[in-house]
């Protein structure tokens, strides 16, 4: 019996996406976790959160963090509020990347998993 492939990340949101035995034959040319990961794909605000999120973490000292909402507020000003689910999948493509960690309570967390309000820094 074959081993399963190791987990990948999606392309759009960062998340892990676990083999299915459905994927068995196309595991390779799996990029997105769902038919909405798909459909949205990399818009070009995206690109522009993950450059918002790394400039802001410059910025600052190496062990400081950032909320999501910063780089939302940077890219879509008075719009901001629309921005923060698509600024949390910048951070987690960044950390599927190893650029960034993502945070909770100052503990580093699941990206895939995580709930409730989070924190950005730069990996360590």
């Amino acid at each position: 019996m074959a081993s399963t492939p190791a987990p990948k990340t999606c392309a759009s949101c960062g998340r892990e996406i676990q083999w299915r035995k459905k994927w068995e034959k196309s595991w390779d040319d799996v990029k997105y976790c769902s038919d909405a990961c798909r459909k949205r794909g990399i818009r070009p605000v995206d690109e522009k959160l993950t450059a918002s999120i790394r400039e802001l973490l410059d910025a600052r000292a190496a062990s400081a963090t950032i909320c999501p909402s910063e780089a939302a507020r940077a890219v879509g000003g008075e719009d901001w509020r629309d921005l923060m689910e698509p600024a949390r999948r910048a951070a987690r493509r960044l950390v599927a990347i190893g650029e960034v960690e993502i945070t909770q309570r100052g503990q580093v967390v699941d990206p895939s998993t995580a709930k409730g309000p989070i924190r950005i820094r730069k990996a360590r």
